[in-house]
């Protein structure tokens, strides 16, 4: 019987110290957003983030035979954001992790010194220059679920641990970051007994409307007109295998977002991306089926309705979408993983709240055929 104890403590605690911050600071003026202004270069701003699915997969049953119907706990995330100095900033995050553990780990915990636009500092933990899914987030994808195909090597939802410099230019327009990072540790038994590191690089072009700052989105809601094309790549040695059989890890891809508000009429989203990783034939991805070598892409679609239904707080607009995925394993293991996705969502307020209903057909590298049903709700401040 597994004992629930030391996480309620620990769930209590965290919610505890958030609320000590929080009424510490009430004497402090309160900015809109959730900024509490403490001086002229201090503040904090505080947040939180809740997805939660009702998900229906064939024969997953613990019979074998039956349909799974299950509630899960996606994501609940407390945001803690604020300055420190005229040009230094903190983000501090944490996220629920599900499974065995239900615990609440340290997401994001990253200083940010910034210099001019051309030239930024980030340290701590937080997401590598990576694929724009990744830079997304499970908040600003288009899609309910990540892509599969997204196999970049991560401590925590995509995160890991180092330092990142970065800049853009016409606020966005073009934007490099680059960086240097833990990957697979220096761990007893593990390939990376030289301790190298990670280095991680990406390079976004925007063609229409700018996307400023670090991270992005898979989808504006029609608040601008995008034409982005990215490109990344991940290196480290020694960072798959044993440390007998150590093997180095190259990781490359490619992605592009267009989308377009047809003034009126509603707005145009299509999303692809491809994927190549090298992992020297020595080891598995673990927990996913798939191999470290190998090819993978999406291409996605959607459209979002013009008119709102519904009433009230929570009227929105409609957004059907398609994404298909595929993943071709290549060296140790065999077989490609695919999956078609059929979804429609609806959006009350953008990112920060939306309900979808997605229907997925998956066929896994062993040609199990499983059909899957999620009703997922969202919602941040």
């Amino acid at each position: 019987m597994r004992n629930d104890k030391p996480t309620f403590r620990k769930i209590l605690t965290t919610l505890f110290i958030f609320h000590v911050v929080l009424f510490s600071l009430m004497s402090s003026k309160a900015l809109a957003g959730g900024t509490i202004k403490i001086d002229d270069t201090h503040s904090v701003s505080l947040g939180m983030g809740l997805r939660s699915s009702l998900n229906r997969v064939e024969n997953a049953a613990p019979n074998g035979t039956s349909d799974s119907k299950d509630f899960a706990l996606d994501n609940m995330r407390l945001y803690i954001s604020g300055q420190l100095l005229e040009n230094t900033t903190f983000e501090f995050n944490t996220d629920y992790e599900a499974g065995a553990a239900e615990d609440l780990r340290v997401l994001d915990a990253v200083i940010k010194i910034a210099f001019n636009d051309l030239f930024n500092v980030w340290t701590g933990r937080f997401l590598p220059p990576s694929d724009r899914s990744n830079l997304d987030g499970p908040y600003y994808l288009n899609a309910w679920d990540f892509p599969f195909v997204q196999k970049y090597p991560a401590i925590f939802a995509g995160r890991d641990d180092g330092l990142a410099i970065w800049g853009q230019v016409g606020s966005g327009m073009f934007k490099y970051q680059v960086g240097a990072f833990e990957g697979t540790g220096d761990i007893a038994g593990g390939p990376n007994q030289s301790d190298s590191l990670l280095y991680a690089g990406r390079l976004t072009l925007n063609l229409l409307d700018p996307e400023p700052g670090y991270y992005n989105s898979s989808t504006y809601y029609g608040s601008k007109d995008v034409f982005a094309i990215g490109l990344v790549m991940m290196s480290q040695k020694d960072a798959v295998g044993t440390a007998a059989t150590p093997g180095d890890f190259n990781g490359w891809n490619v992605d592009l977002l267009a989308e377009k508000n047809l003034n009126g009429a509603g707005v145009a989203t299509i999303e692809g991306a491809y994927y190549d990783y090298d992992g020297d034939n020595v080891a598995f991805y673990s927990g996913t089926g798939d191999g470290p070598e190998g090819t993978g892409y999406f291409v996605l679609g959607s459209f979002l309705l013009p008119n709102k239904i519904g009433s009230g707080p929570l009227a929105g607009q409609l957004q059907p979408m398609v994404r298909y995925q595929e993943f071709s394993n290549e060296g140790l293991a065999t077989g490609d993983h695919t999956r078609l996705d059929l979804a429609v969502s609806h959006i009350i307020n953008g990112h920060n709240a939306r309900i979808s209903l997605t229907y997925s057909m998956d066929e896994s590298a062993a040609k199990v055929d499983t059909d899957m049903i999620k009703l997922g709700y969202q919602f941040q401040i």
